[in-house]
């Protein structure tokens, strides 16, 4: 039954005898859109389009390398024994909160040295990052990875998805849940709450965009995470982004509260940058 399916190639084309995977594709279109959206925010309030652009120069690389090490490290029996799959990306395996981490690290030192306010930069990027990763999640689609359970063709036809999406839903015998499609929904609604609250004036404070990302995401991921098939444990029963989820909803919304306390903390708003 699969071969009749529709089923996707995961590499969209080859050029010069390379193979170009829709992973990949997804990926940087993402991070182009999202360096787009965060120059033009960057702008507006007061900083310089070319921070945007120098950061990723840095961040990109060691955010990606971060992701990497993350998923590496909680997957290390299965690399271990296969070395040479460390560096295949283009296979996936990249972990976004590997990928945060890495990049907030590298953003401190980085607002540092060019006396940057780091909260503000924050709020600046999160919206398009979550944005980001809502177009990053088809490359999984693509990928075949990250799904859920098994389940059936008619549960898939009430959620009326289009029916490439339920085709390429046929993994491994069966068909499963979309996670991948729940987390890019989610993200999408998140990315336009953000932005709708960043507008309201003298509403939010700095910091408080990214603290509302981070919550958001978080909740999302915690519930979605339960349904994939493919998560990473620690100590084999307990799953790192559930966990992990749950310390940064729990952090981010305390952290709000307790930032709050302070009369003298700005609102988000232009001209907070320096």
């Amino acid at each position: 039954m699969e071969n009749m399916l529709a089923q996707i190639d995961p590499i969209a084309f080859r050029l010069f005898g390379l193979q170009i995977h829709w992973y990949a594709i997804f990926i940087v279109s993402g991070i182009a859109i999202a360096v787009y959206l965060s120059s033009k925010e960057a702008v507006r309030v007061g900083m310089k389009e070319d921070d945007v652009i120098d950061f990723i120069f840095w961040g990109l690389p060691i955010a990606i390398i971060g992701a990497r090490l993350y998923y590496v490290i909680f997957e290390w029996r299965y690399y271990m024994e296969n070395p040479g799959e460390i560096i295949a990306i283009w296979h996936g395996g990249l972990a976004i909160y590997g990928g945060l981490i890495a990049g907030i690290i590298t953003l401190f030192f980085f607002t540092r040295s060019r006396f940057i306010n780091m909260w503000t930069f924050l709020d600046i990027a999160a919206p398009s990052v979550i944005l980001a990763q809502a177009i990053g999640r088809w490359g999984n689609f693509m990928n075949h990875e990250a799904y859920g359970p098994v389940t059936t063709e008619a549960f898939l036809e009430k959620l009326h998805l289009p029916r490439f999406i339920i085709d390429n839903m046929y993994i491994d015998g069966a068909y499963r849940q979309p996670t991948f499609l729940y987390e890019s929904v989610w993200n999408v609604l998140g990315f336009v709450v953000l932005i709708l609250l960043r507008r309201k004036q003298d509403f939010l404070k700095q910091g408080e965009v990214f603290l509302l990302y981070v919550a958001w995401y978080s909740l999302g991921r915690f519930f979605i995470e339960g349904l994939r098939t493919d998560s990473l444990y620690l100590f084999g029963a307990i799953r790192v982004s559930q966990l992990l989820s749950a310390v940064l909803f729990i952090g981010s919304l305390g952290l709000i509260w307790w930032r709050r306390r302070s009369d003298k903390l700005p609102f988000y708003r232009r001209d907070l940058a320096k």
